[in-house]
């Protein structure tokens, strides 16, 4: 059923070569659950925060509901369809870029089954990969949050799962054309973080900037709680990245220790940029610079070394912030929370650094990197990069106006902008002061 997975994981994790009748490893499938709560805690938990924090106090209630619609409605839309798209495969042109639907609603998926990937119950990796899906929509809502109606955001979330991220999902991890061709992404580079950017810049553009972008003062409505988010974002990682090995063994240790590496170097470098240009090194901007850190070594964490990450890690800090302060500003687009900035870049750059920093050792059978090709390996992450930008944004475009049909536009009027979205979409004040 999932051949090409258990291939992939039979070489990765050497001491855990499964077969279906294999059976359940209790210490794998507490590892396995519990990391997937950690994921949940850093997206409704974490994100919900980070994000919350930045934006302006009027509209605090509506950017955690944008979080939290799309983050259900993704673990839903995975739970009928999503899944069984991005997992299945098969023979023929279908399944280089989609699976099928022979698993909808998991229908012949039994509770007892053990996973093609690791010695816990299938339903666990279900699970785990649902909030891979929730976290990564929710992300694109940055970009967006002040100006989208709270109904075409969940229109499109719905869709946008469906047609966008089961897709990439099967491309790169699920037996689709990326994944033959030995392209690396450990955790989510290219499945999750310039999906989700791209997804964000492409609203951004279509959608237009807020009314008064530029025109006034924008403030985050709490520094301290973005920097609390970006805590609990940086715990939960842990869940994200270690949880990719699929097992409590040596690579989800490598993973811990690489994505703890480049995150601390990612809020350095950030922090060191803005005391070089501003004079002033901010908490937003170390809270920042977490995340690039996370974000880059999303790809590579269980594949390189502790002096890989770091490297990984200071990049990371320096394309955000040059995402955030420079590009942003050249090009005029308003991505409302650096969605583009920082998790497109940073997964851009953590995507093609993998390529570079990949040990042999650490990466799969079958790879031009386990050959001995590096070159190989960095053209396939070109390759990964480009093909999620390109159908990301096209999807994504196409999405956005079949959302805004449904609903009627995508764009709240004046009025409720002005007001903000959290007392005239939602009836309710984030801080009653």
């Amino acid at each position: 059923m999932k051949t090409k997975l258990a291939g992939l994981l039979s070489v990765l994790l050497p001491a855990f070569a499964f077969a279906e009748e294999a059976k359940i490893d209790t210490g794998d499938t507490a590892w396995m659950i519990t990391a997937t709560a950690f994921v949940v805690l850093m997206s409704v938990g974490g994100l919900t925060l980070f994000y919350g924090g930045m934006t302006r106090s009027k509209n605090i209630v509506n950017t955690v509901m944008m979080v939290l619609g799309a983050y259900a409605v993704a673990i839903i839309v995975w739970t009928l369809w999503g899944y069984s798209i991005a997992f299945s495969d098969g023979e023929g042109a279908l399944y280089a870029i989609a699976g099928d639907l022979r698993w909808f609603l998991l229908n012949g998926i039994p509770y007892t089954q053990v996973s093609g990937v690791g010695a816990f119950p299938e339903w666990v990796f279900i699970a785990f990969q649902s909030t891979f899906a929730a976290i990564t929509v929710a992300l694109a809502s940055g970009a967006v949050i002040e100006r989208m109606k709270f109904s075409t955001w969940m229109v499109f979330a719905i869709l946008w799962v469906t047609f966008v991220y089961a897709p990439i999902a099967h491309v790169v991890w699920g037996g689709g054309f990326l994944f033959d061709a030995g392209a690396l992404d450990f955790a989510g580079g290219t499945v999750v973080h310039i999906n989700a950017g791209v997804t964000g810049l492409v609203l951004a553009l279509l959608l237009g900037k807020r009314k008064d972008y530029k025109k006034t003062a924008i403030l985050p409505s709490s520094v301290v709680l973005t920097s609390l988010g970006a805590g609990l974002l940086w715990f939960g990682w842990f869940g994200f990245n270690a949880g990719s090995a699929f097992g409590a063994n040596e690579v989800a240790g490598v993973a811990l220790l690489t994505t703890n590496i480049a995150t601390a170097a990612g809020v350095l470098s950030w922090i060191i940029m803005e005391w070089i240009t501003a004079k002033k090194p901010t908490l937003l901007g170390a809270a920042s610079g977490a995340i690039a850190g996370l974000v880059a070594i999303t790809p590579a964490a269980g594949f390189v070394s502790p002096s890989g990450a770091i490297i990984i890690g200071l990049v990371a800090g320096v394309v955000g912030w040059f995402g955030v302060f420079v590009l942003k500003k050249a090009l005029g687009y308003d991505d409302s929370l650096d969605a583009f900035g920082i998790h497109g870049l940073a997964g851009i750059w953590g995507a093609i650094a993998t390529g570079f920093f990949a040990l042999q050792s650490l990466a799969w059978d079958g790879s031009p990197l386990q050959n001995g090709d590096r070159m190989g390996q960095i053209l396939v992450q070109i390759e990964s990069v480009i093909f999620t930008i390109v159908f990301t944004a096209v999807m994504t475009a196409i999405l956005y106006f079949v959302s805004s049909i449904i609903t009627g536009g995508a764009r709240v009027d004046d009025e409720t902008e002005t007001m903000g979205l959290d007392e005239a979409t939602h009836g309710e004040r984030g801080f009653n002061l």
